[in-house]
C-alpha cells in the first residue's frame, strides 16, 4: 500500500510510502483525505502523525498520471483539497515530521498540520511554476512570510530547513529520520495525555482565530490551477518535465 496507517496507545501513525517520490496519485489523495476524516472521529485516537519512508517526505502529485490522462486534473484537485481540509479541521491534533523533499503537496500536508518538525536536510517548496500548475500558497502562508512565499511560488525555488526553522516555520530541527521520529512520537505522546475535549476545543478555537480561511483561499487558488492547466504553458511544462528537458515556452505560445 502507499499510505499506511497504524494506531498504538492513541496515536495513529500516517505513512506515505509511494516509491520512488511519493509523489501521491488522485485516488491516493483522495484515499488519504477519507482516512483523516475517520481518525477524526476515533474515539481511541489522541494524535495523529504524518511521516514518510524513502528518501523524502512528499513531492506532490504523480505528474505522470496527469499526463495519461489530463481529465484527472479534476480528481487531483479534489483530493489535494480534501486532504489538506481534513487535516485543518480535524479533530485530532496533526504533526507532520518531514524529511529530504516537501513539496508540492507535501507544502499542503505540511502547511495544514498543527506541528511541522523536519531533518536538517530537508527543503520546502512548490515547484509547481515550473511543472504546467498553481496552487498551494495558502498553505505555504501558514508556514512562511509572505516576501518568502511570493518569491517560492514565482521562481519555483525551495528554501532550506534551516532557513525554515529561522522564520519560526518549524518546531524543530533533527539530525537524521530517527532521531526526527522520536521527536515526534514524543510530541504525540505529550499531546495524548491532555483532556481530548480540551484538545478537540482547542484546535477549534485556534482555527476560528486565523486571519484568513486557508480552505477556502486554497480552493480559489485550484481555479487559476485549472486556468492555467488548459494553456499550451501548462502543457508544454510537463511534457518538459516528464520528458526531463527544458521548456520552450516560445514555441508554446
Amino acid at each position: 500500500m502507499s499510505v499506511n496507517t497504524s494506531i498504538n496507545n492513541g496515536i495513529a501513525e500516517i505513512v506515505l510510502d509511494c516509491p520512488p517520490v511519493n509523489a501521491l496519485g488522485s485516488q491516493e489523495w483522495l484515499d488519504l483525505a477519507f482516512n483523516i476524516d475517520n481518525l477524526s472521529y476515533n474515539d481511541e485516537v489522541r494524535a495523529i502523525i504524518i511521516k514518510a519512508n524513502g528518501k523524502g517526505f512528499c513531492a506532490g502529485v504523480d505528474i505522470k498520471e496527469l499526463q495519461s490522462d489530463p481529465t484527472k486534473i479534476h480528481q487531483v484537485n479534489d483530493g489535494c483539497w480534501k486532504t489538506a481540509r481534513a487535516i485543518h479541521v480535524c479533530n485530532i491534533p496533526v504533526i507532520a515530521a518531514c524529511h529530504g523533499f516537501v513539496l508540492g503537496g507535501g507544502i499542503l500536508i505540511a502547511g495544514a498540520s498543527d506541528i511541522v518538525l523536519s531533518t536538517e536536510d530537508a527543503y520546502f517548496g512548490l515547484p509547481e511554476i515550473d511543472r504546467g500548475a498553481l496552487g498551494g500558497g495558502a498553505h505555504l502562508s501558514r508556514l512562511f512570510p509572505l516576501q518568502a512565499v511570493r518569491k517560492m511560488m514565482l521562481t519555483g525555488k525551495p528554501i532550506s530547513a534551516t532557513r525554515a526553522f529561522e522564520y519560526g516555520s518549524i518546531e524543530s530541527l533533527h539530525k537524521d529520520k530517527t532521531s526526527l521520529d522520536k521527536a515526534a512520537m514524543e510530541v504525540a505522546e505529550d499531546i495524548a495525555t491532555k483532556s481530548p475535549l480540551a484538545i478537540k476545543l482547542a484546535k477549534k478555537a485556534l482555527n476560528q482565530i486565523e486571519n484568513s480561511d486557508v480552505d477556502k483561499n486554497y480552493k480559489s487558488e485550484q481555479k487559476f490551477t485549472l486556468e492555467l492547466y488548459k494553456s499550451k504553458d501548462s502543457q508544454e511544462a510537463r511534457d518538459a518535465f516528464v520528458e526531463k528537458r527544458d521548456a520552450n515556452f516560445k514555441d508554446a505560445d
